[in-house]
């Protein structure tokens, strides 16, 4: 009986282990591989750290097409507080965001959008 129970230890700490490497290693491809990048280009209406266990930068690009017309909202996250620090202080300003969208990130411990701020310029 001793054995059984020493095979069914063994069994399930491998399970565990592979269902442990394989979170791990998802998380890993789907934070280093991005889905696509580019720029978008508007005004910056908000910003903030928000989050119970996990604080992420969550924002929102206010994007007009043309004047007269309702603005689409681009909602996105910044993983890098230097990077959330630049943003906080150019809104209200209109700029341009380049981002690189993340798919399938497996926890909103790293953001609660799939596009992750990496670069800003500011047009006006």
């Amino acid at each position: 009986m001793r054995i059984v129970q020493q095979v069914f230890l063994k069994i399930g700490l491998i399970v565990v282990l592979v269902a442990v490497l394989g979170f791990g290693g998802w998380t890993w491809f789907s934070l280093t591989y991005n889905y696509s990048d580019g720029e978008r280009a508007g005004y910056i209406q908000k910003l903030s750290r928000k989050g119970w266990v996990c604080k992420t930068w969550e924002g929102e690009l206010s994007m007009i097409n043309y004047p007269g017309a309702a603005p689409e909202i681009f909602h996105f996250s910044v993983r890098d507080s230097k990077m959330a620090k630049e943003i906080e202080t150019v809104v209200g300003k209109r700029v341009a965001l380049s981002y690189e969208q993340h798919v399938n990130v497996p926890s909103s411990c790293f953001g609660e959008t799939e596009y992750f701020i990496t670069g800003l310029r500011v047009i006006e």
